[in-house]
């Protein structure tokens, strides 16, 4: 979301039904693109609670977490000729050839470290099955262990049956939702409450078993509403129970609001039934524009029908168009690939396909797939999670104000088009998640879901209740039945016809609490949990939600955006959770742009670690260093608070640098590795953060006059900030490219080491006076030296498993735009007995504004039993 604790980035944009017509002109005049000849014509289209029990105790000299289990030490090999190879050399070929390729699957040396009683298997994402190739234009291809022997007609024959499949599946009965109060005692003093919840989500439950065959079939809920085809004609139905009168109109009747009149049911569902033409074809042509007129409590209204699946914009039109879209079945994408594996790690690129682009254009999912993609693999990440999906009618509301759910945004191309890019981000072993927006809608009157049946109540809250008086947009009623079934059959629609492999929910804070979490600071206290502020339909329908997906698609990813810390988010729900794979964890960028305002000076080691490790027990995290908040305009991304203009003039590696740059890129490394290293079980990173992109996001947009007659500035609807410069990041005669090569290097360490999911976490050390933070994660020991000015010989740290260690990634790496302080030949022997808590220790050099990680050398340990 484009949202913090004090709220939208974009908080004055207006809706369109509080503007004139020569004001909405100037702002939707950035829709440039001419899509509608696309479609008349033939195409083919390619804390456990934070009182007892946290991860970590900041505020001990060692913390430790889990220290009870055997570990797994994975080898890896890039090629069967290299099978001997340490993980550590098959690190050092990625980094010496960045288009060197990992194949984690061969990673097979297996140890055990004493004292340890449960194995955790941390390899990282992929399995058997994955193939290595060392070119950019043949990336690794993931292949299923189901698929292994088959043709390619085969393969897609599988895949089409995947819905069939889907539809048999059971989703399993609630349980009793009481381990959560085995998880967190303290939540036993929230019971009446919890309990409450539960028992509402267990009525909802029963409900739709009874009247609607069980949730399977109540997210079904588009082969009901909007136009569904048959052998014999095709059906339209929309749900609008404040509608006195409904007609069907468009290209295919010119428009006569007398030929298609619809009839209505007892439960407010219009409906009319277009039997095929004579000669057999059907009644609405692919590609024809489709409005429903009806005669409202507030006059006569054109709106585009809800369940749309896809809108354009024709040239020189602010309106959208809904367009009925079903192209003949030669012409539809036929998916070629299955869908990869859940990984184990997951490290995410988030990206927004419009702005994705080096020159200052929309881009297309088609350039998003040949050229973005293959990007995304070559740097390590294994999760593509695209922003702006859902059409929305105003660009520069980043995708969050959507005017139409069911279809995908035509500013980037065509429904095949997404599908095309989603079954190349299979074949390229990455899965999709989509920024799914459920959070609210857009205000928009003319193009979206806003006064649909001419009444403020259809789908929202009426009155103040279903308004968002920041973000200027409208609120679900998560109470109604109808809201309900849209919302569970959008999520989905986008899981079962586009293969999307999970989703980012938006804005979740903002649902859990009828105060949308807006002006009120978190402290943890449980009563801001579990009260009159929560919106207890709101999470219930996020229960549902999670409940859907990971029932019908079992290895479907969901990330909840909540800022609040809300116990429970990310326990299954059986056990009285909300049912979260994943929380994003908001609080740690918002807490380095504080830290960023100070000198690093001024930085406390145990401030850090605090940040990094204050998170709930057993729920999982996806951490952050910057998203996509801290890259908009009025906000400064990390590189920008370090480096500033210096960025503009410095940054060539055939002049000087300046101690503000090498400052700059030293502390952008550390402070991205320690994210990933101690912020969570997963990790983000907004493209073009990886190598620090040089400028902030500006959406093209004119000058607005706000209806209390303040002028928001444009910028001349100008797309100079609307990209991404990933020519700097590549060029060789930049700065940039060091900084993109360490993130690359970050990447491929935690393939092969599978650190963030490692149960194994201790922090040894976090020394106010050195400046100097150590801790363990899986095998690996990290060592961040944050001191500005000294460096440190023959300095001890401590570290659980004995035997000889060496340097797997090095941030002073000359690679890395270091300065090569760090010698990659030296061995380093442990030491018998206690050193800060670790029962061995060894010595390094700890260069100034260094990151360095060491890994144990497998042929020198034998397994010790504990």
């Amino acid at each position: 979301m484009v949202y913090s604790l004090s709220g939208v980035r974009f908080p004055t944009v207006p809706s369109s039904s509080s503007l004139n017509k020569s004001v909405r002109a100037s702002f939707n005049a950035d829709r440039k693109i001419d899509h509608l000849s696309f479609f008349l014509r033939n195409r083919s289209s390619s804390r456990k609670n934070l009182a007892s029990r946290l991860a970590f105790d900041s505020e001990s000299p060692s913390s430790t977490v889990a220290a009870s289990g055997k570990i797994l030490v994975p080898g890896s090999n890039v090629d069967d000729s290299s099978s001997s190879k340490e993980p550590s050399e098959v690190l050092q070929t990625v980094l010496e050839d960045p288009q060197a390729s990992i194949d984690a699957s061969k990673m097979g040396n297996e140890s055990e470290i004493e004292g340890e009683e449960n194995y955790i298997d941390h390899t990282g994402g992929y399995g058997e099955g994955d193939e290595v190739q060392d070119s950019a234009s043949s990336l690794p291809v993931h292949e299923d262990e189901k698929v292994k022997g088959l043709t390619d007609s085969e393969v897609e024959e599988m895949i089409s049956r995947e819905s069939e499949q889907v539809r048999k599946r059971t989703i399993p009965p609630p349980g009793n939702g009481q381990r959560i109060y085995e998880i967190d005692p303290l939540l036993r003093n929230f019971s009446g409450h919890l309990d409450y919840r539960y028992g509402q989500y267990r009525k909802l439950r029963d409900a739709i078993d009874k009247y609607e065959g069980g949730l399977e079939a109540f997210s079904r809920g588009y082969e009901k509403f909007g136009f569904t085809r048959s052998a014999t004609g095709i059906t339209y139905r929309e749900w609008a129970p404040g509608a006195k009168w409904a007609t069907l109109i468009g290209d295919f009747n010119n428009w006569n609001p007398n030929a298609d009149v619809m009839t209505q049911n007892e439960f407010g569902v219009w409906e009319i039934f277009l039997p095929n033409n004579a000669d057999g074809s059907p009644p609405i042509p692919h590609g024809s524009r489709v409005k429903v007129r009806m005669d409202t409590p507030s006059g006569l209204k054109d709106s585009i029908p809800a369940w749309i699946k896809f809108a354009v914009q024709a040239p020189g039109e602010i309106p959208y168009d809904g367009i009925y879209y079903d192209p003949p079945e030669e012409e539809k994408y036929v998916f070629k690939h299955p869908r990869p594996k859940r990984p184990k790690s997951l490290r995410i690129y988030e990206a927004h396909v419009g702005m994705s682009s080096t020159e200052p254009i929309i881009n297309t999912y088609a350039n998003f797939r040949d050229d973005v993609l293959p990007r995304i693999k070559r740097l390590g990440y294994n999760a593509v999670q695209i922003m702006a999906i859902q059409e929305h009618s105003y660009y520069a509301s980043f995708g969050y104000h959507v005017t139409n759910f069911f279809a995908p945004s035509s500013r980037c191309g065509t429904p095949d088009d997404l599908k095309s890019l989603i079954d190349k981000a299979h074949e390229l072993g990455l899965i999709v998640l989509m920024d799914i927006v459920h959070s609210h809608a857009s205000n928009n009157t003319l193009d979206g879901l806003n006064m649909f049946d001419g009444t403020d109540s259809c789908y929202f809250h009426s009155g103040s209740r279903g308004y968002h008086w920041m973000w200027d947009s409208r609120l679900f009623n998560y109470g109604h039945w109808e809201v309900i079934r849209y919302l569970l059959s959008n999520a989905r629609w986008w899981l079962d016809q586009y293969k999307f492999d999970g989703f980012r929910f938006d804005g979740v804070t903002s649902m859990m609490y009828t105060h949308h979490g807006l002006q009120v600071g978190f402290t943890g206290n449980y009563n801001e949990y579990f009260g009159y502020a929560t919106d207890v339909d709101a999470v219930v329908y996020l229960m549902l939600a999670n409940d859907l997906i990971h029932g019908l698609f079992p290895e479907a990813i969901t990330i909840g955006e909540d800022v609040s810390g809300m116990p429970t988010f990310c326990i299954p729900i059986q056990d009285g959770g909300v049912g979260f794979d994943y929380r994003l964890h908001m609080a740690i960028a918002d807490k380095w742009i504080e830290l960023l305002k100070k000198r690093d000076e001024d930085w406390r080691m145990g401030d850090v670690v605090h940040m990094l490790t204050n998170r709930r027990w057993l729920e999982k995290c996806v951490a952050y260093a910057e998203s996509h908040d801290q890259a908009l305009v009025g906000d400064k991304t990390i590189a920008f608070w370090l480096m500033d203009k210096d960025m503009y003039d410095f940054m060539a590696l055939d002049r000087p640098s300046t101690p503000l740059i090498d400052r700059g890129i030293a502390l952008h490394k550390m402070i991205r590795l320690i994210t990933m290293g101690l912020g969570g079980e997963g990790y983000l990173n907004f493209m073009g953060n990886e190598f620090g992109h040089p400028e902030w996001i500006d959406f093209p947009r004119f000058d607005n006059r706000l209806p209390d007659g303040k002028v928001v500035p444009g910028n001349n609807n100008s797309f100079d900030k609307c990209r991404r410069r990933f020519d700097l990041g590549d060029a060789g005669y930049l700065r940039y490219r060091g900084m993109q090569e360490f993130d690359q290097g970050m990447q491929h360490l935690e393939e092969i080491y599978g650190f963030m999911t490692s149960e194994h976490q201790y922090i040894s050390r976090k020394n106010e006076g050195d400046r100097v933070i150590v801790f363990e994660r899986g095998d690996l020991v990290f060592v961040f030296n944050f001191h500005w000015n000294n460096s440190y010989s023959d300095y001890r740290i401590g570290c659980l498993k004995p035997g000889k260690y060496k340097v797997v990634l090095d941030s002073d790496d000359p690679l890395f735009e270091g300065f090569s302080r760090i010698d990659h030949n030296a061995e380093f022997f442990t030491s018998e007995g206690w050193y800060d808590n670790r029962p061995r220790s060894f010595l390094v050099y700890a260069p100034a504004r260094t990151a360095v990680v060491y890994a144990p050398i497998k042929d020198e340990q034998e397994p010790i039993d504990g």
